[in-house]
């Protein structure tokens, strides 16, 4: 696990699976429009938190790109999900605002609720086609600067679930530190 300090915060990045992360307090589902069971993070958040979830989230749906709401956690070890609606690379545009705006709404919930900590996966990378260093760069760009002004989470776990996702997030800290 790779720790770094940000005022009175630490953002730690890890390689593992973002449902198996029971020491956090919420979990930002990669979600879809319909907040939907779906593939990849979201499918895999849906399972492992039952059909409960998906009976909550639909009533937030849709959202829109660079949107975040929270629901429960279920059956999950995490008290809440957050759902963020990444965009669709060079699709959903402007892409890099959008992008930046899930982590921003995603954080500015755990602000306004004293959540006091969160797991993000690496969003809109999977089948939503943003490349691994940009999304990386904005993601982190976004964390740091967010957490200048908020007072909440003070724990900030990135999760990344490929080896190479996991390094890319490593260098890209090292190098905005």
């Amino acid at each position: 696990m790779e720790k770094h300090k940000i005022g009175d915060s630490i953002i730690e990045i890890v390689q593992g699976d973002i449902t198996k992360q029971s020491d956090i307090e919420a979990i930002v589902n990669a979600a879809n429009a319909h907040l939907r069971i779906g593939g990849g993070v979201a499918g895999a958040i849906h399972r492992a938190a039952g059909p409960e979830l998906e009976l909550e989230s639909i009533k937030h749906a849709p959202i829109e790109p660079g949107e975040a709401v929270i629901t429960g956690g279920h059956d999950l070890n995490n008290k809440y999900v957050i759902h963020c609606l990444g965009p669709v690379y060079n699709k959903d545009k402007p892409h890099e605002k959008l992008l930046a705006d899930c982590y921003i709404n995603a954080l500015k919930i755990c602000d306004e609720r004293n959540i006091n900590s969160i797991a993000f996966p690496a969003i809109s990378t999977g089948i939503f086609g943003y490349p691994i260093e940009e999304a990386t760069e904005i993601a982190l760009k976004q964390i740091i600067e967010c957490k200048e002004i908020l007072n909440f989470p003070k724990i900030i776990r990135l999760v990344l679930f490929s080896d190479n996702d996991h390094e890319v997030y490593i260098k890209t800290i090292k190098k905005l530190l």
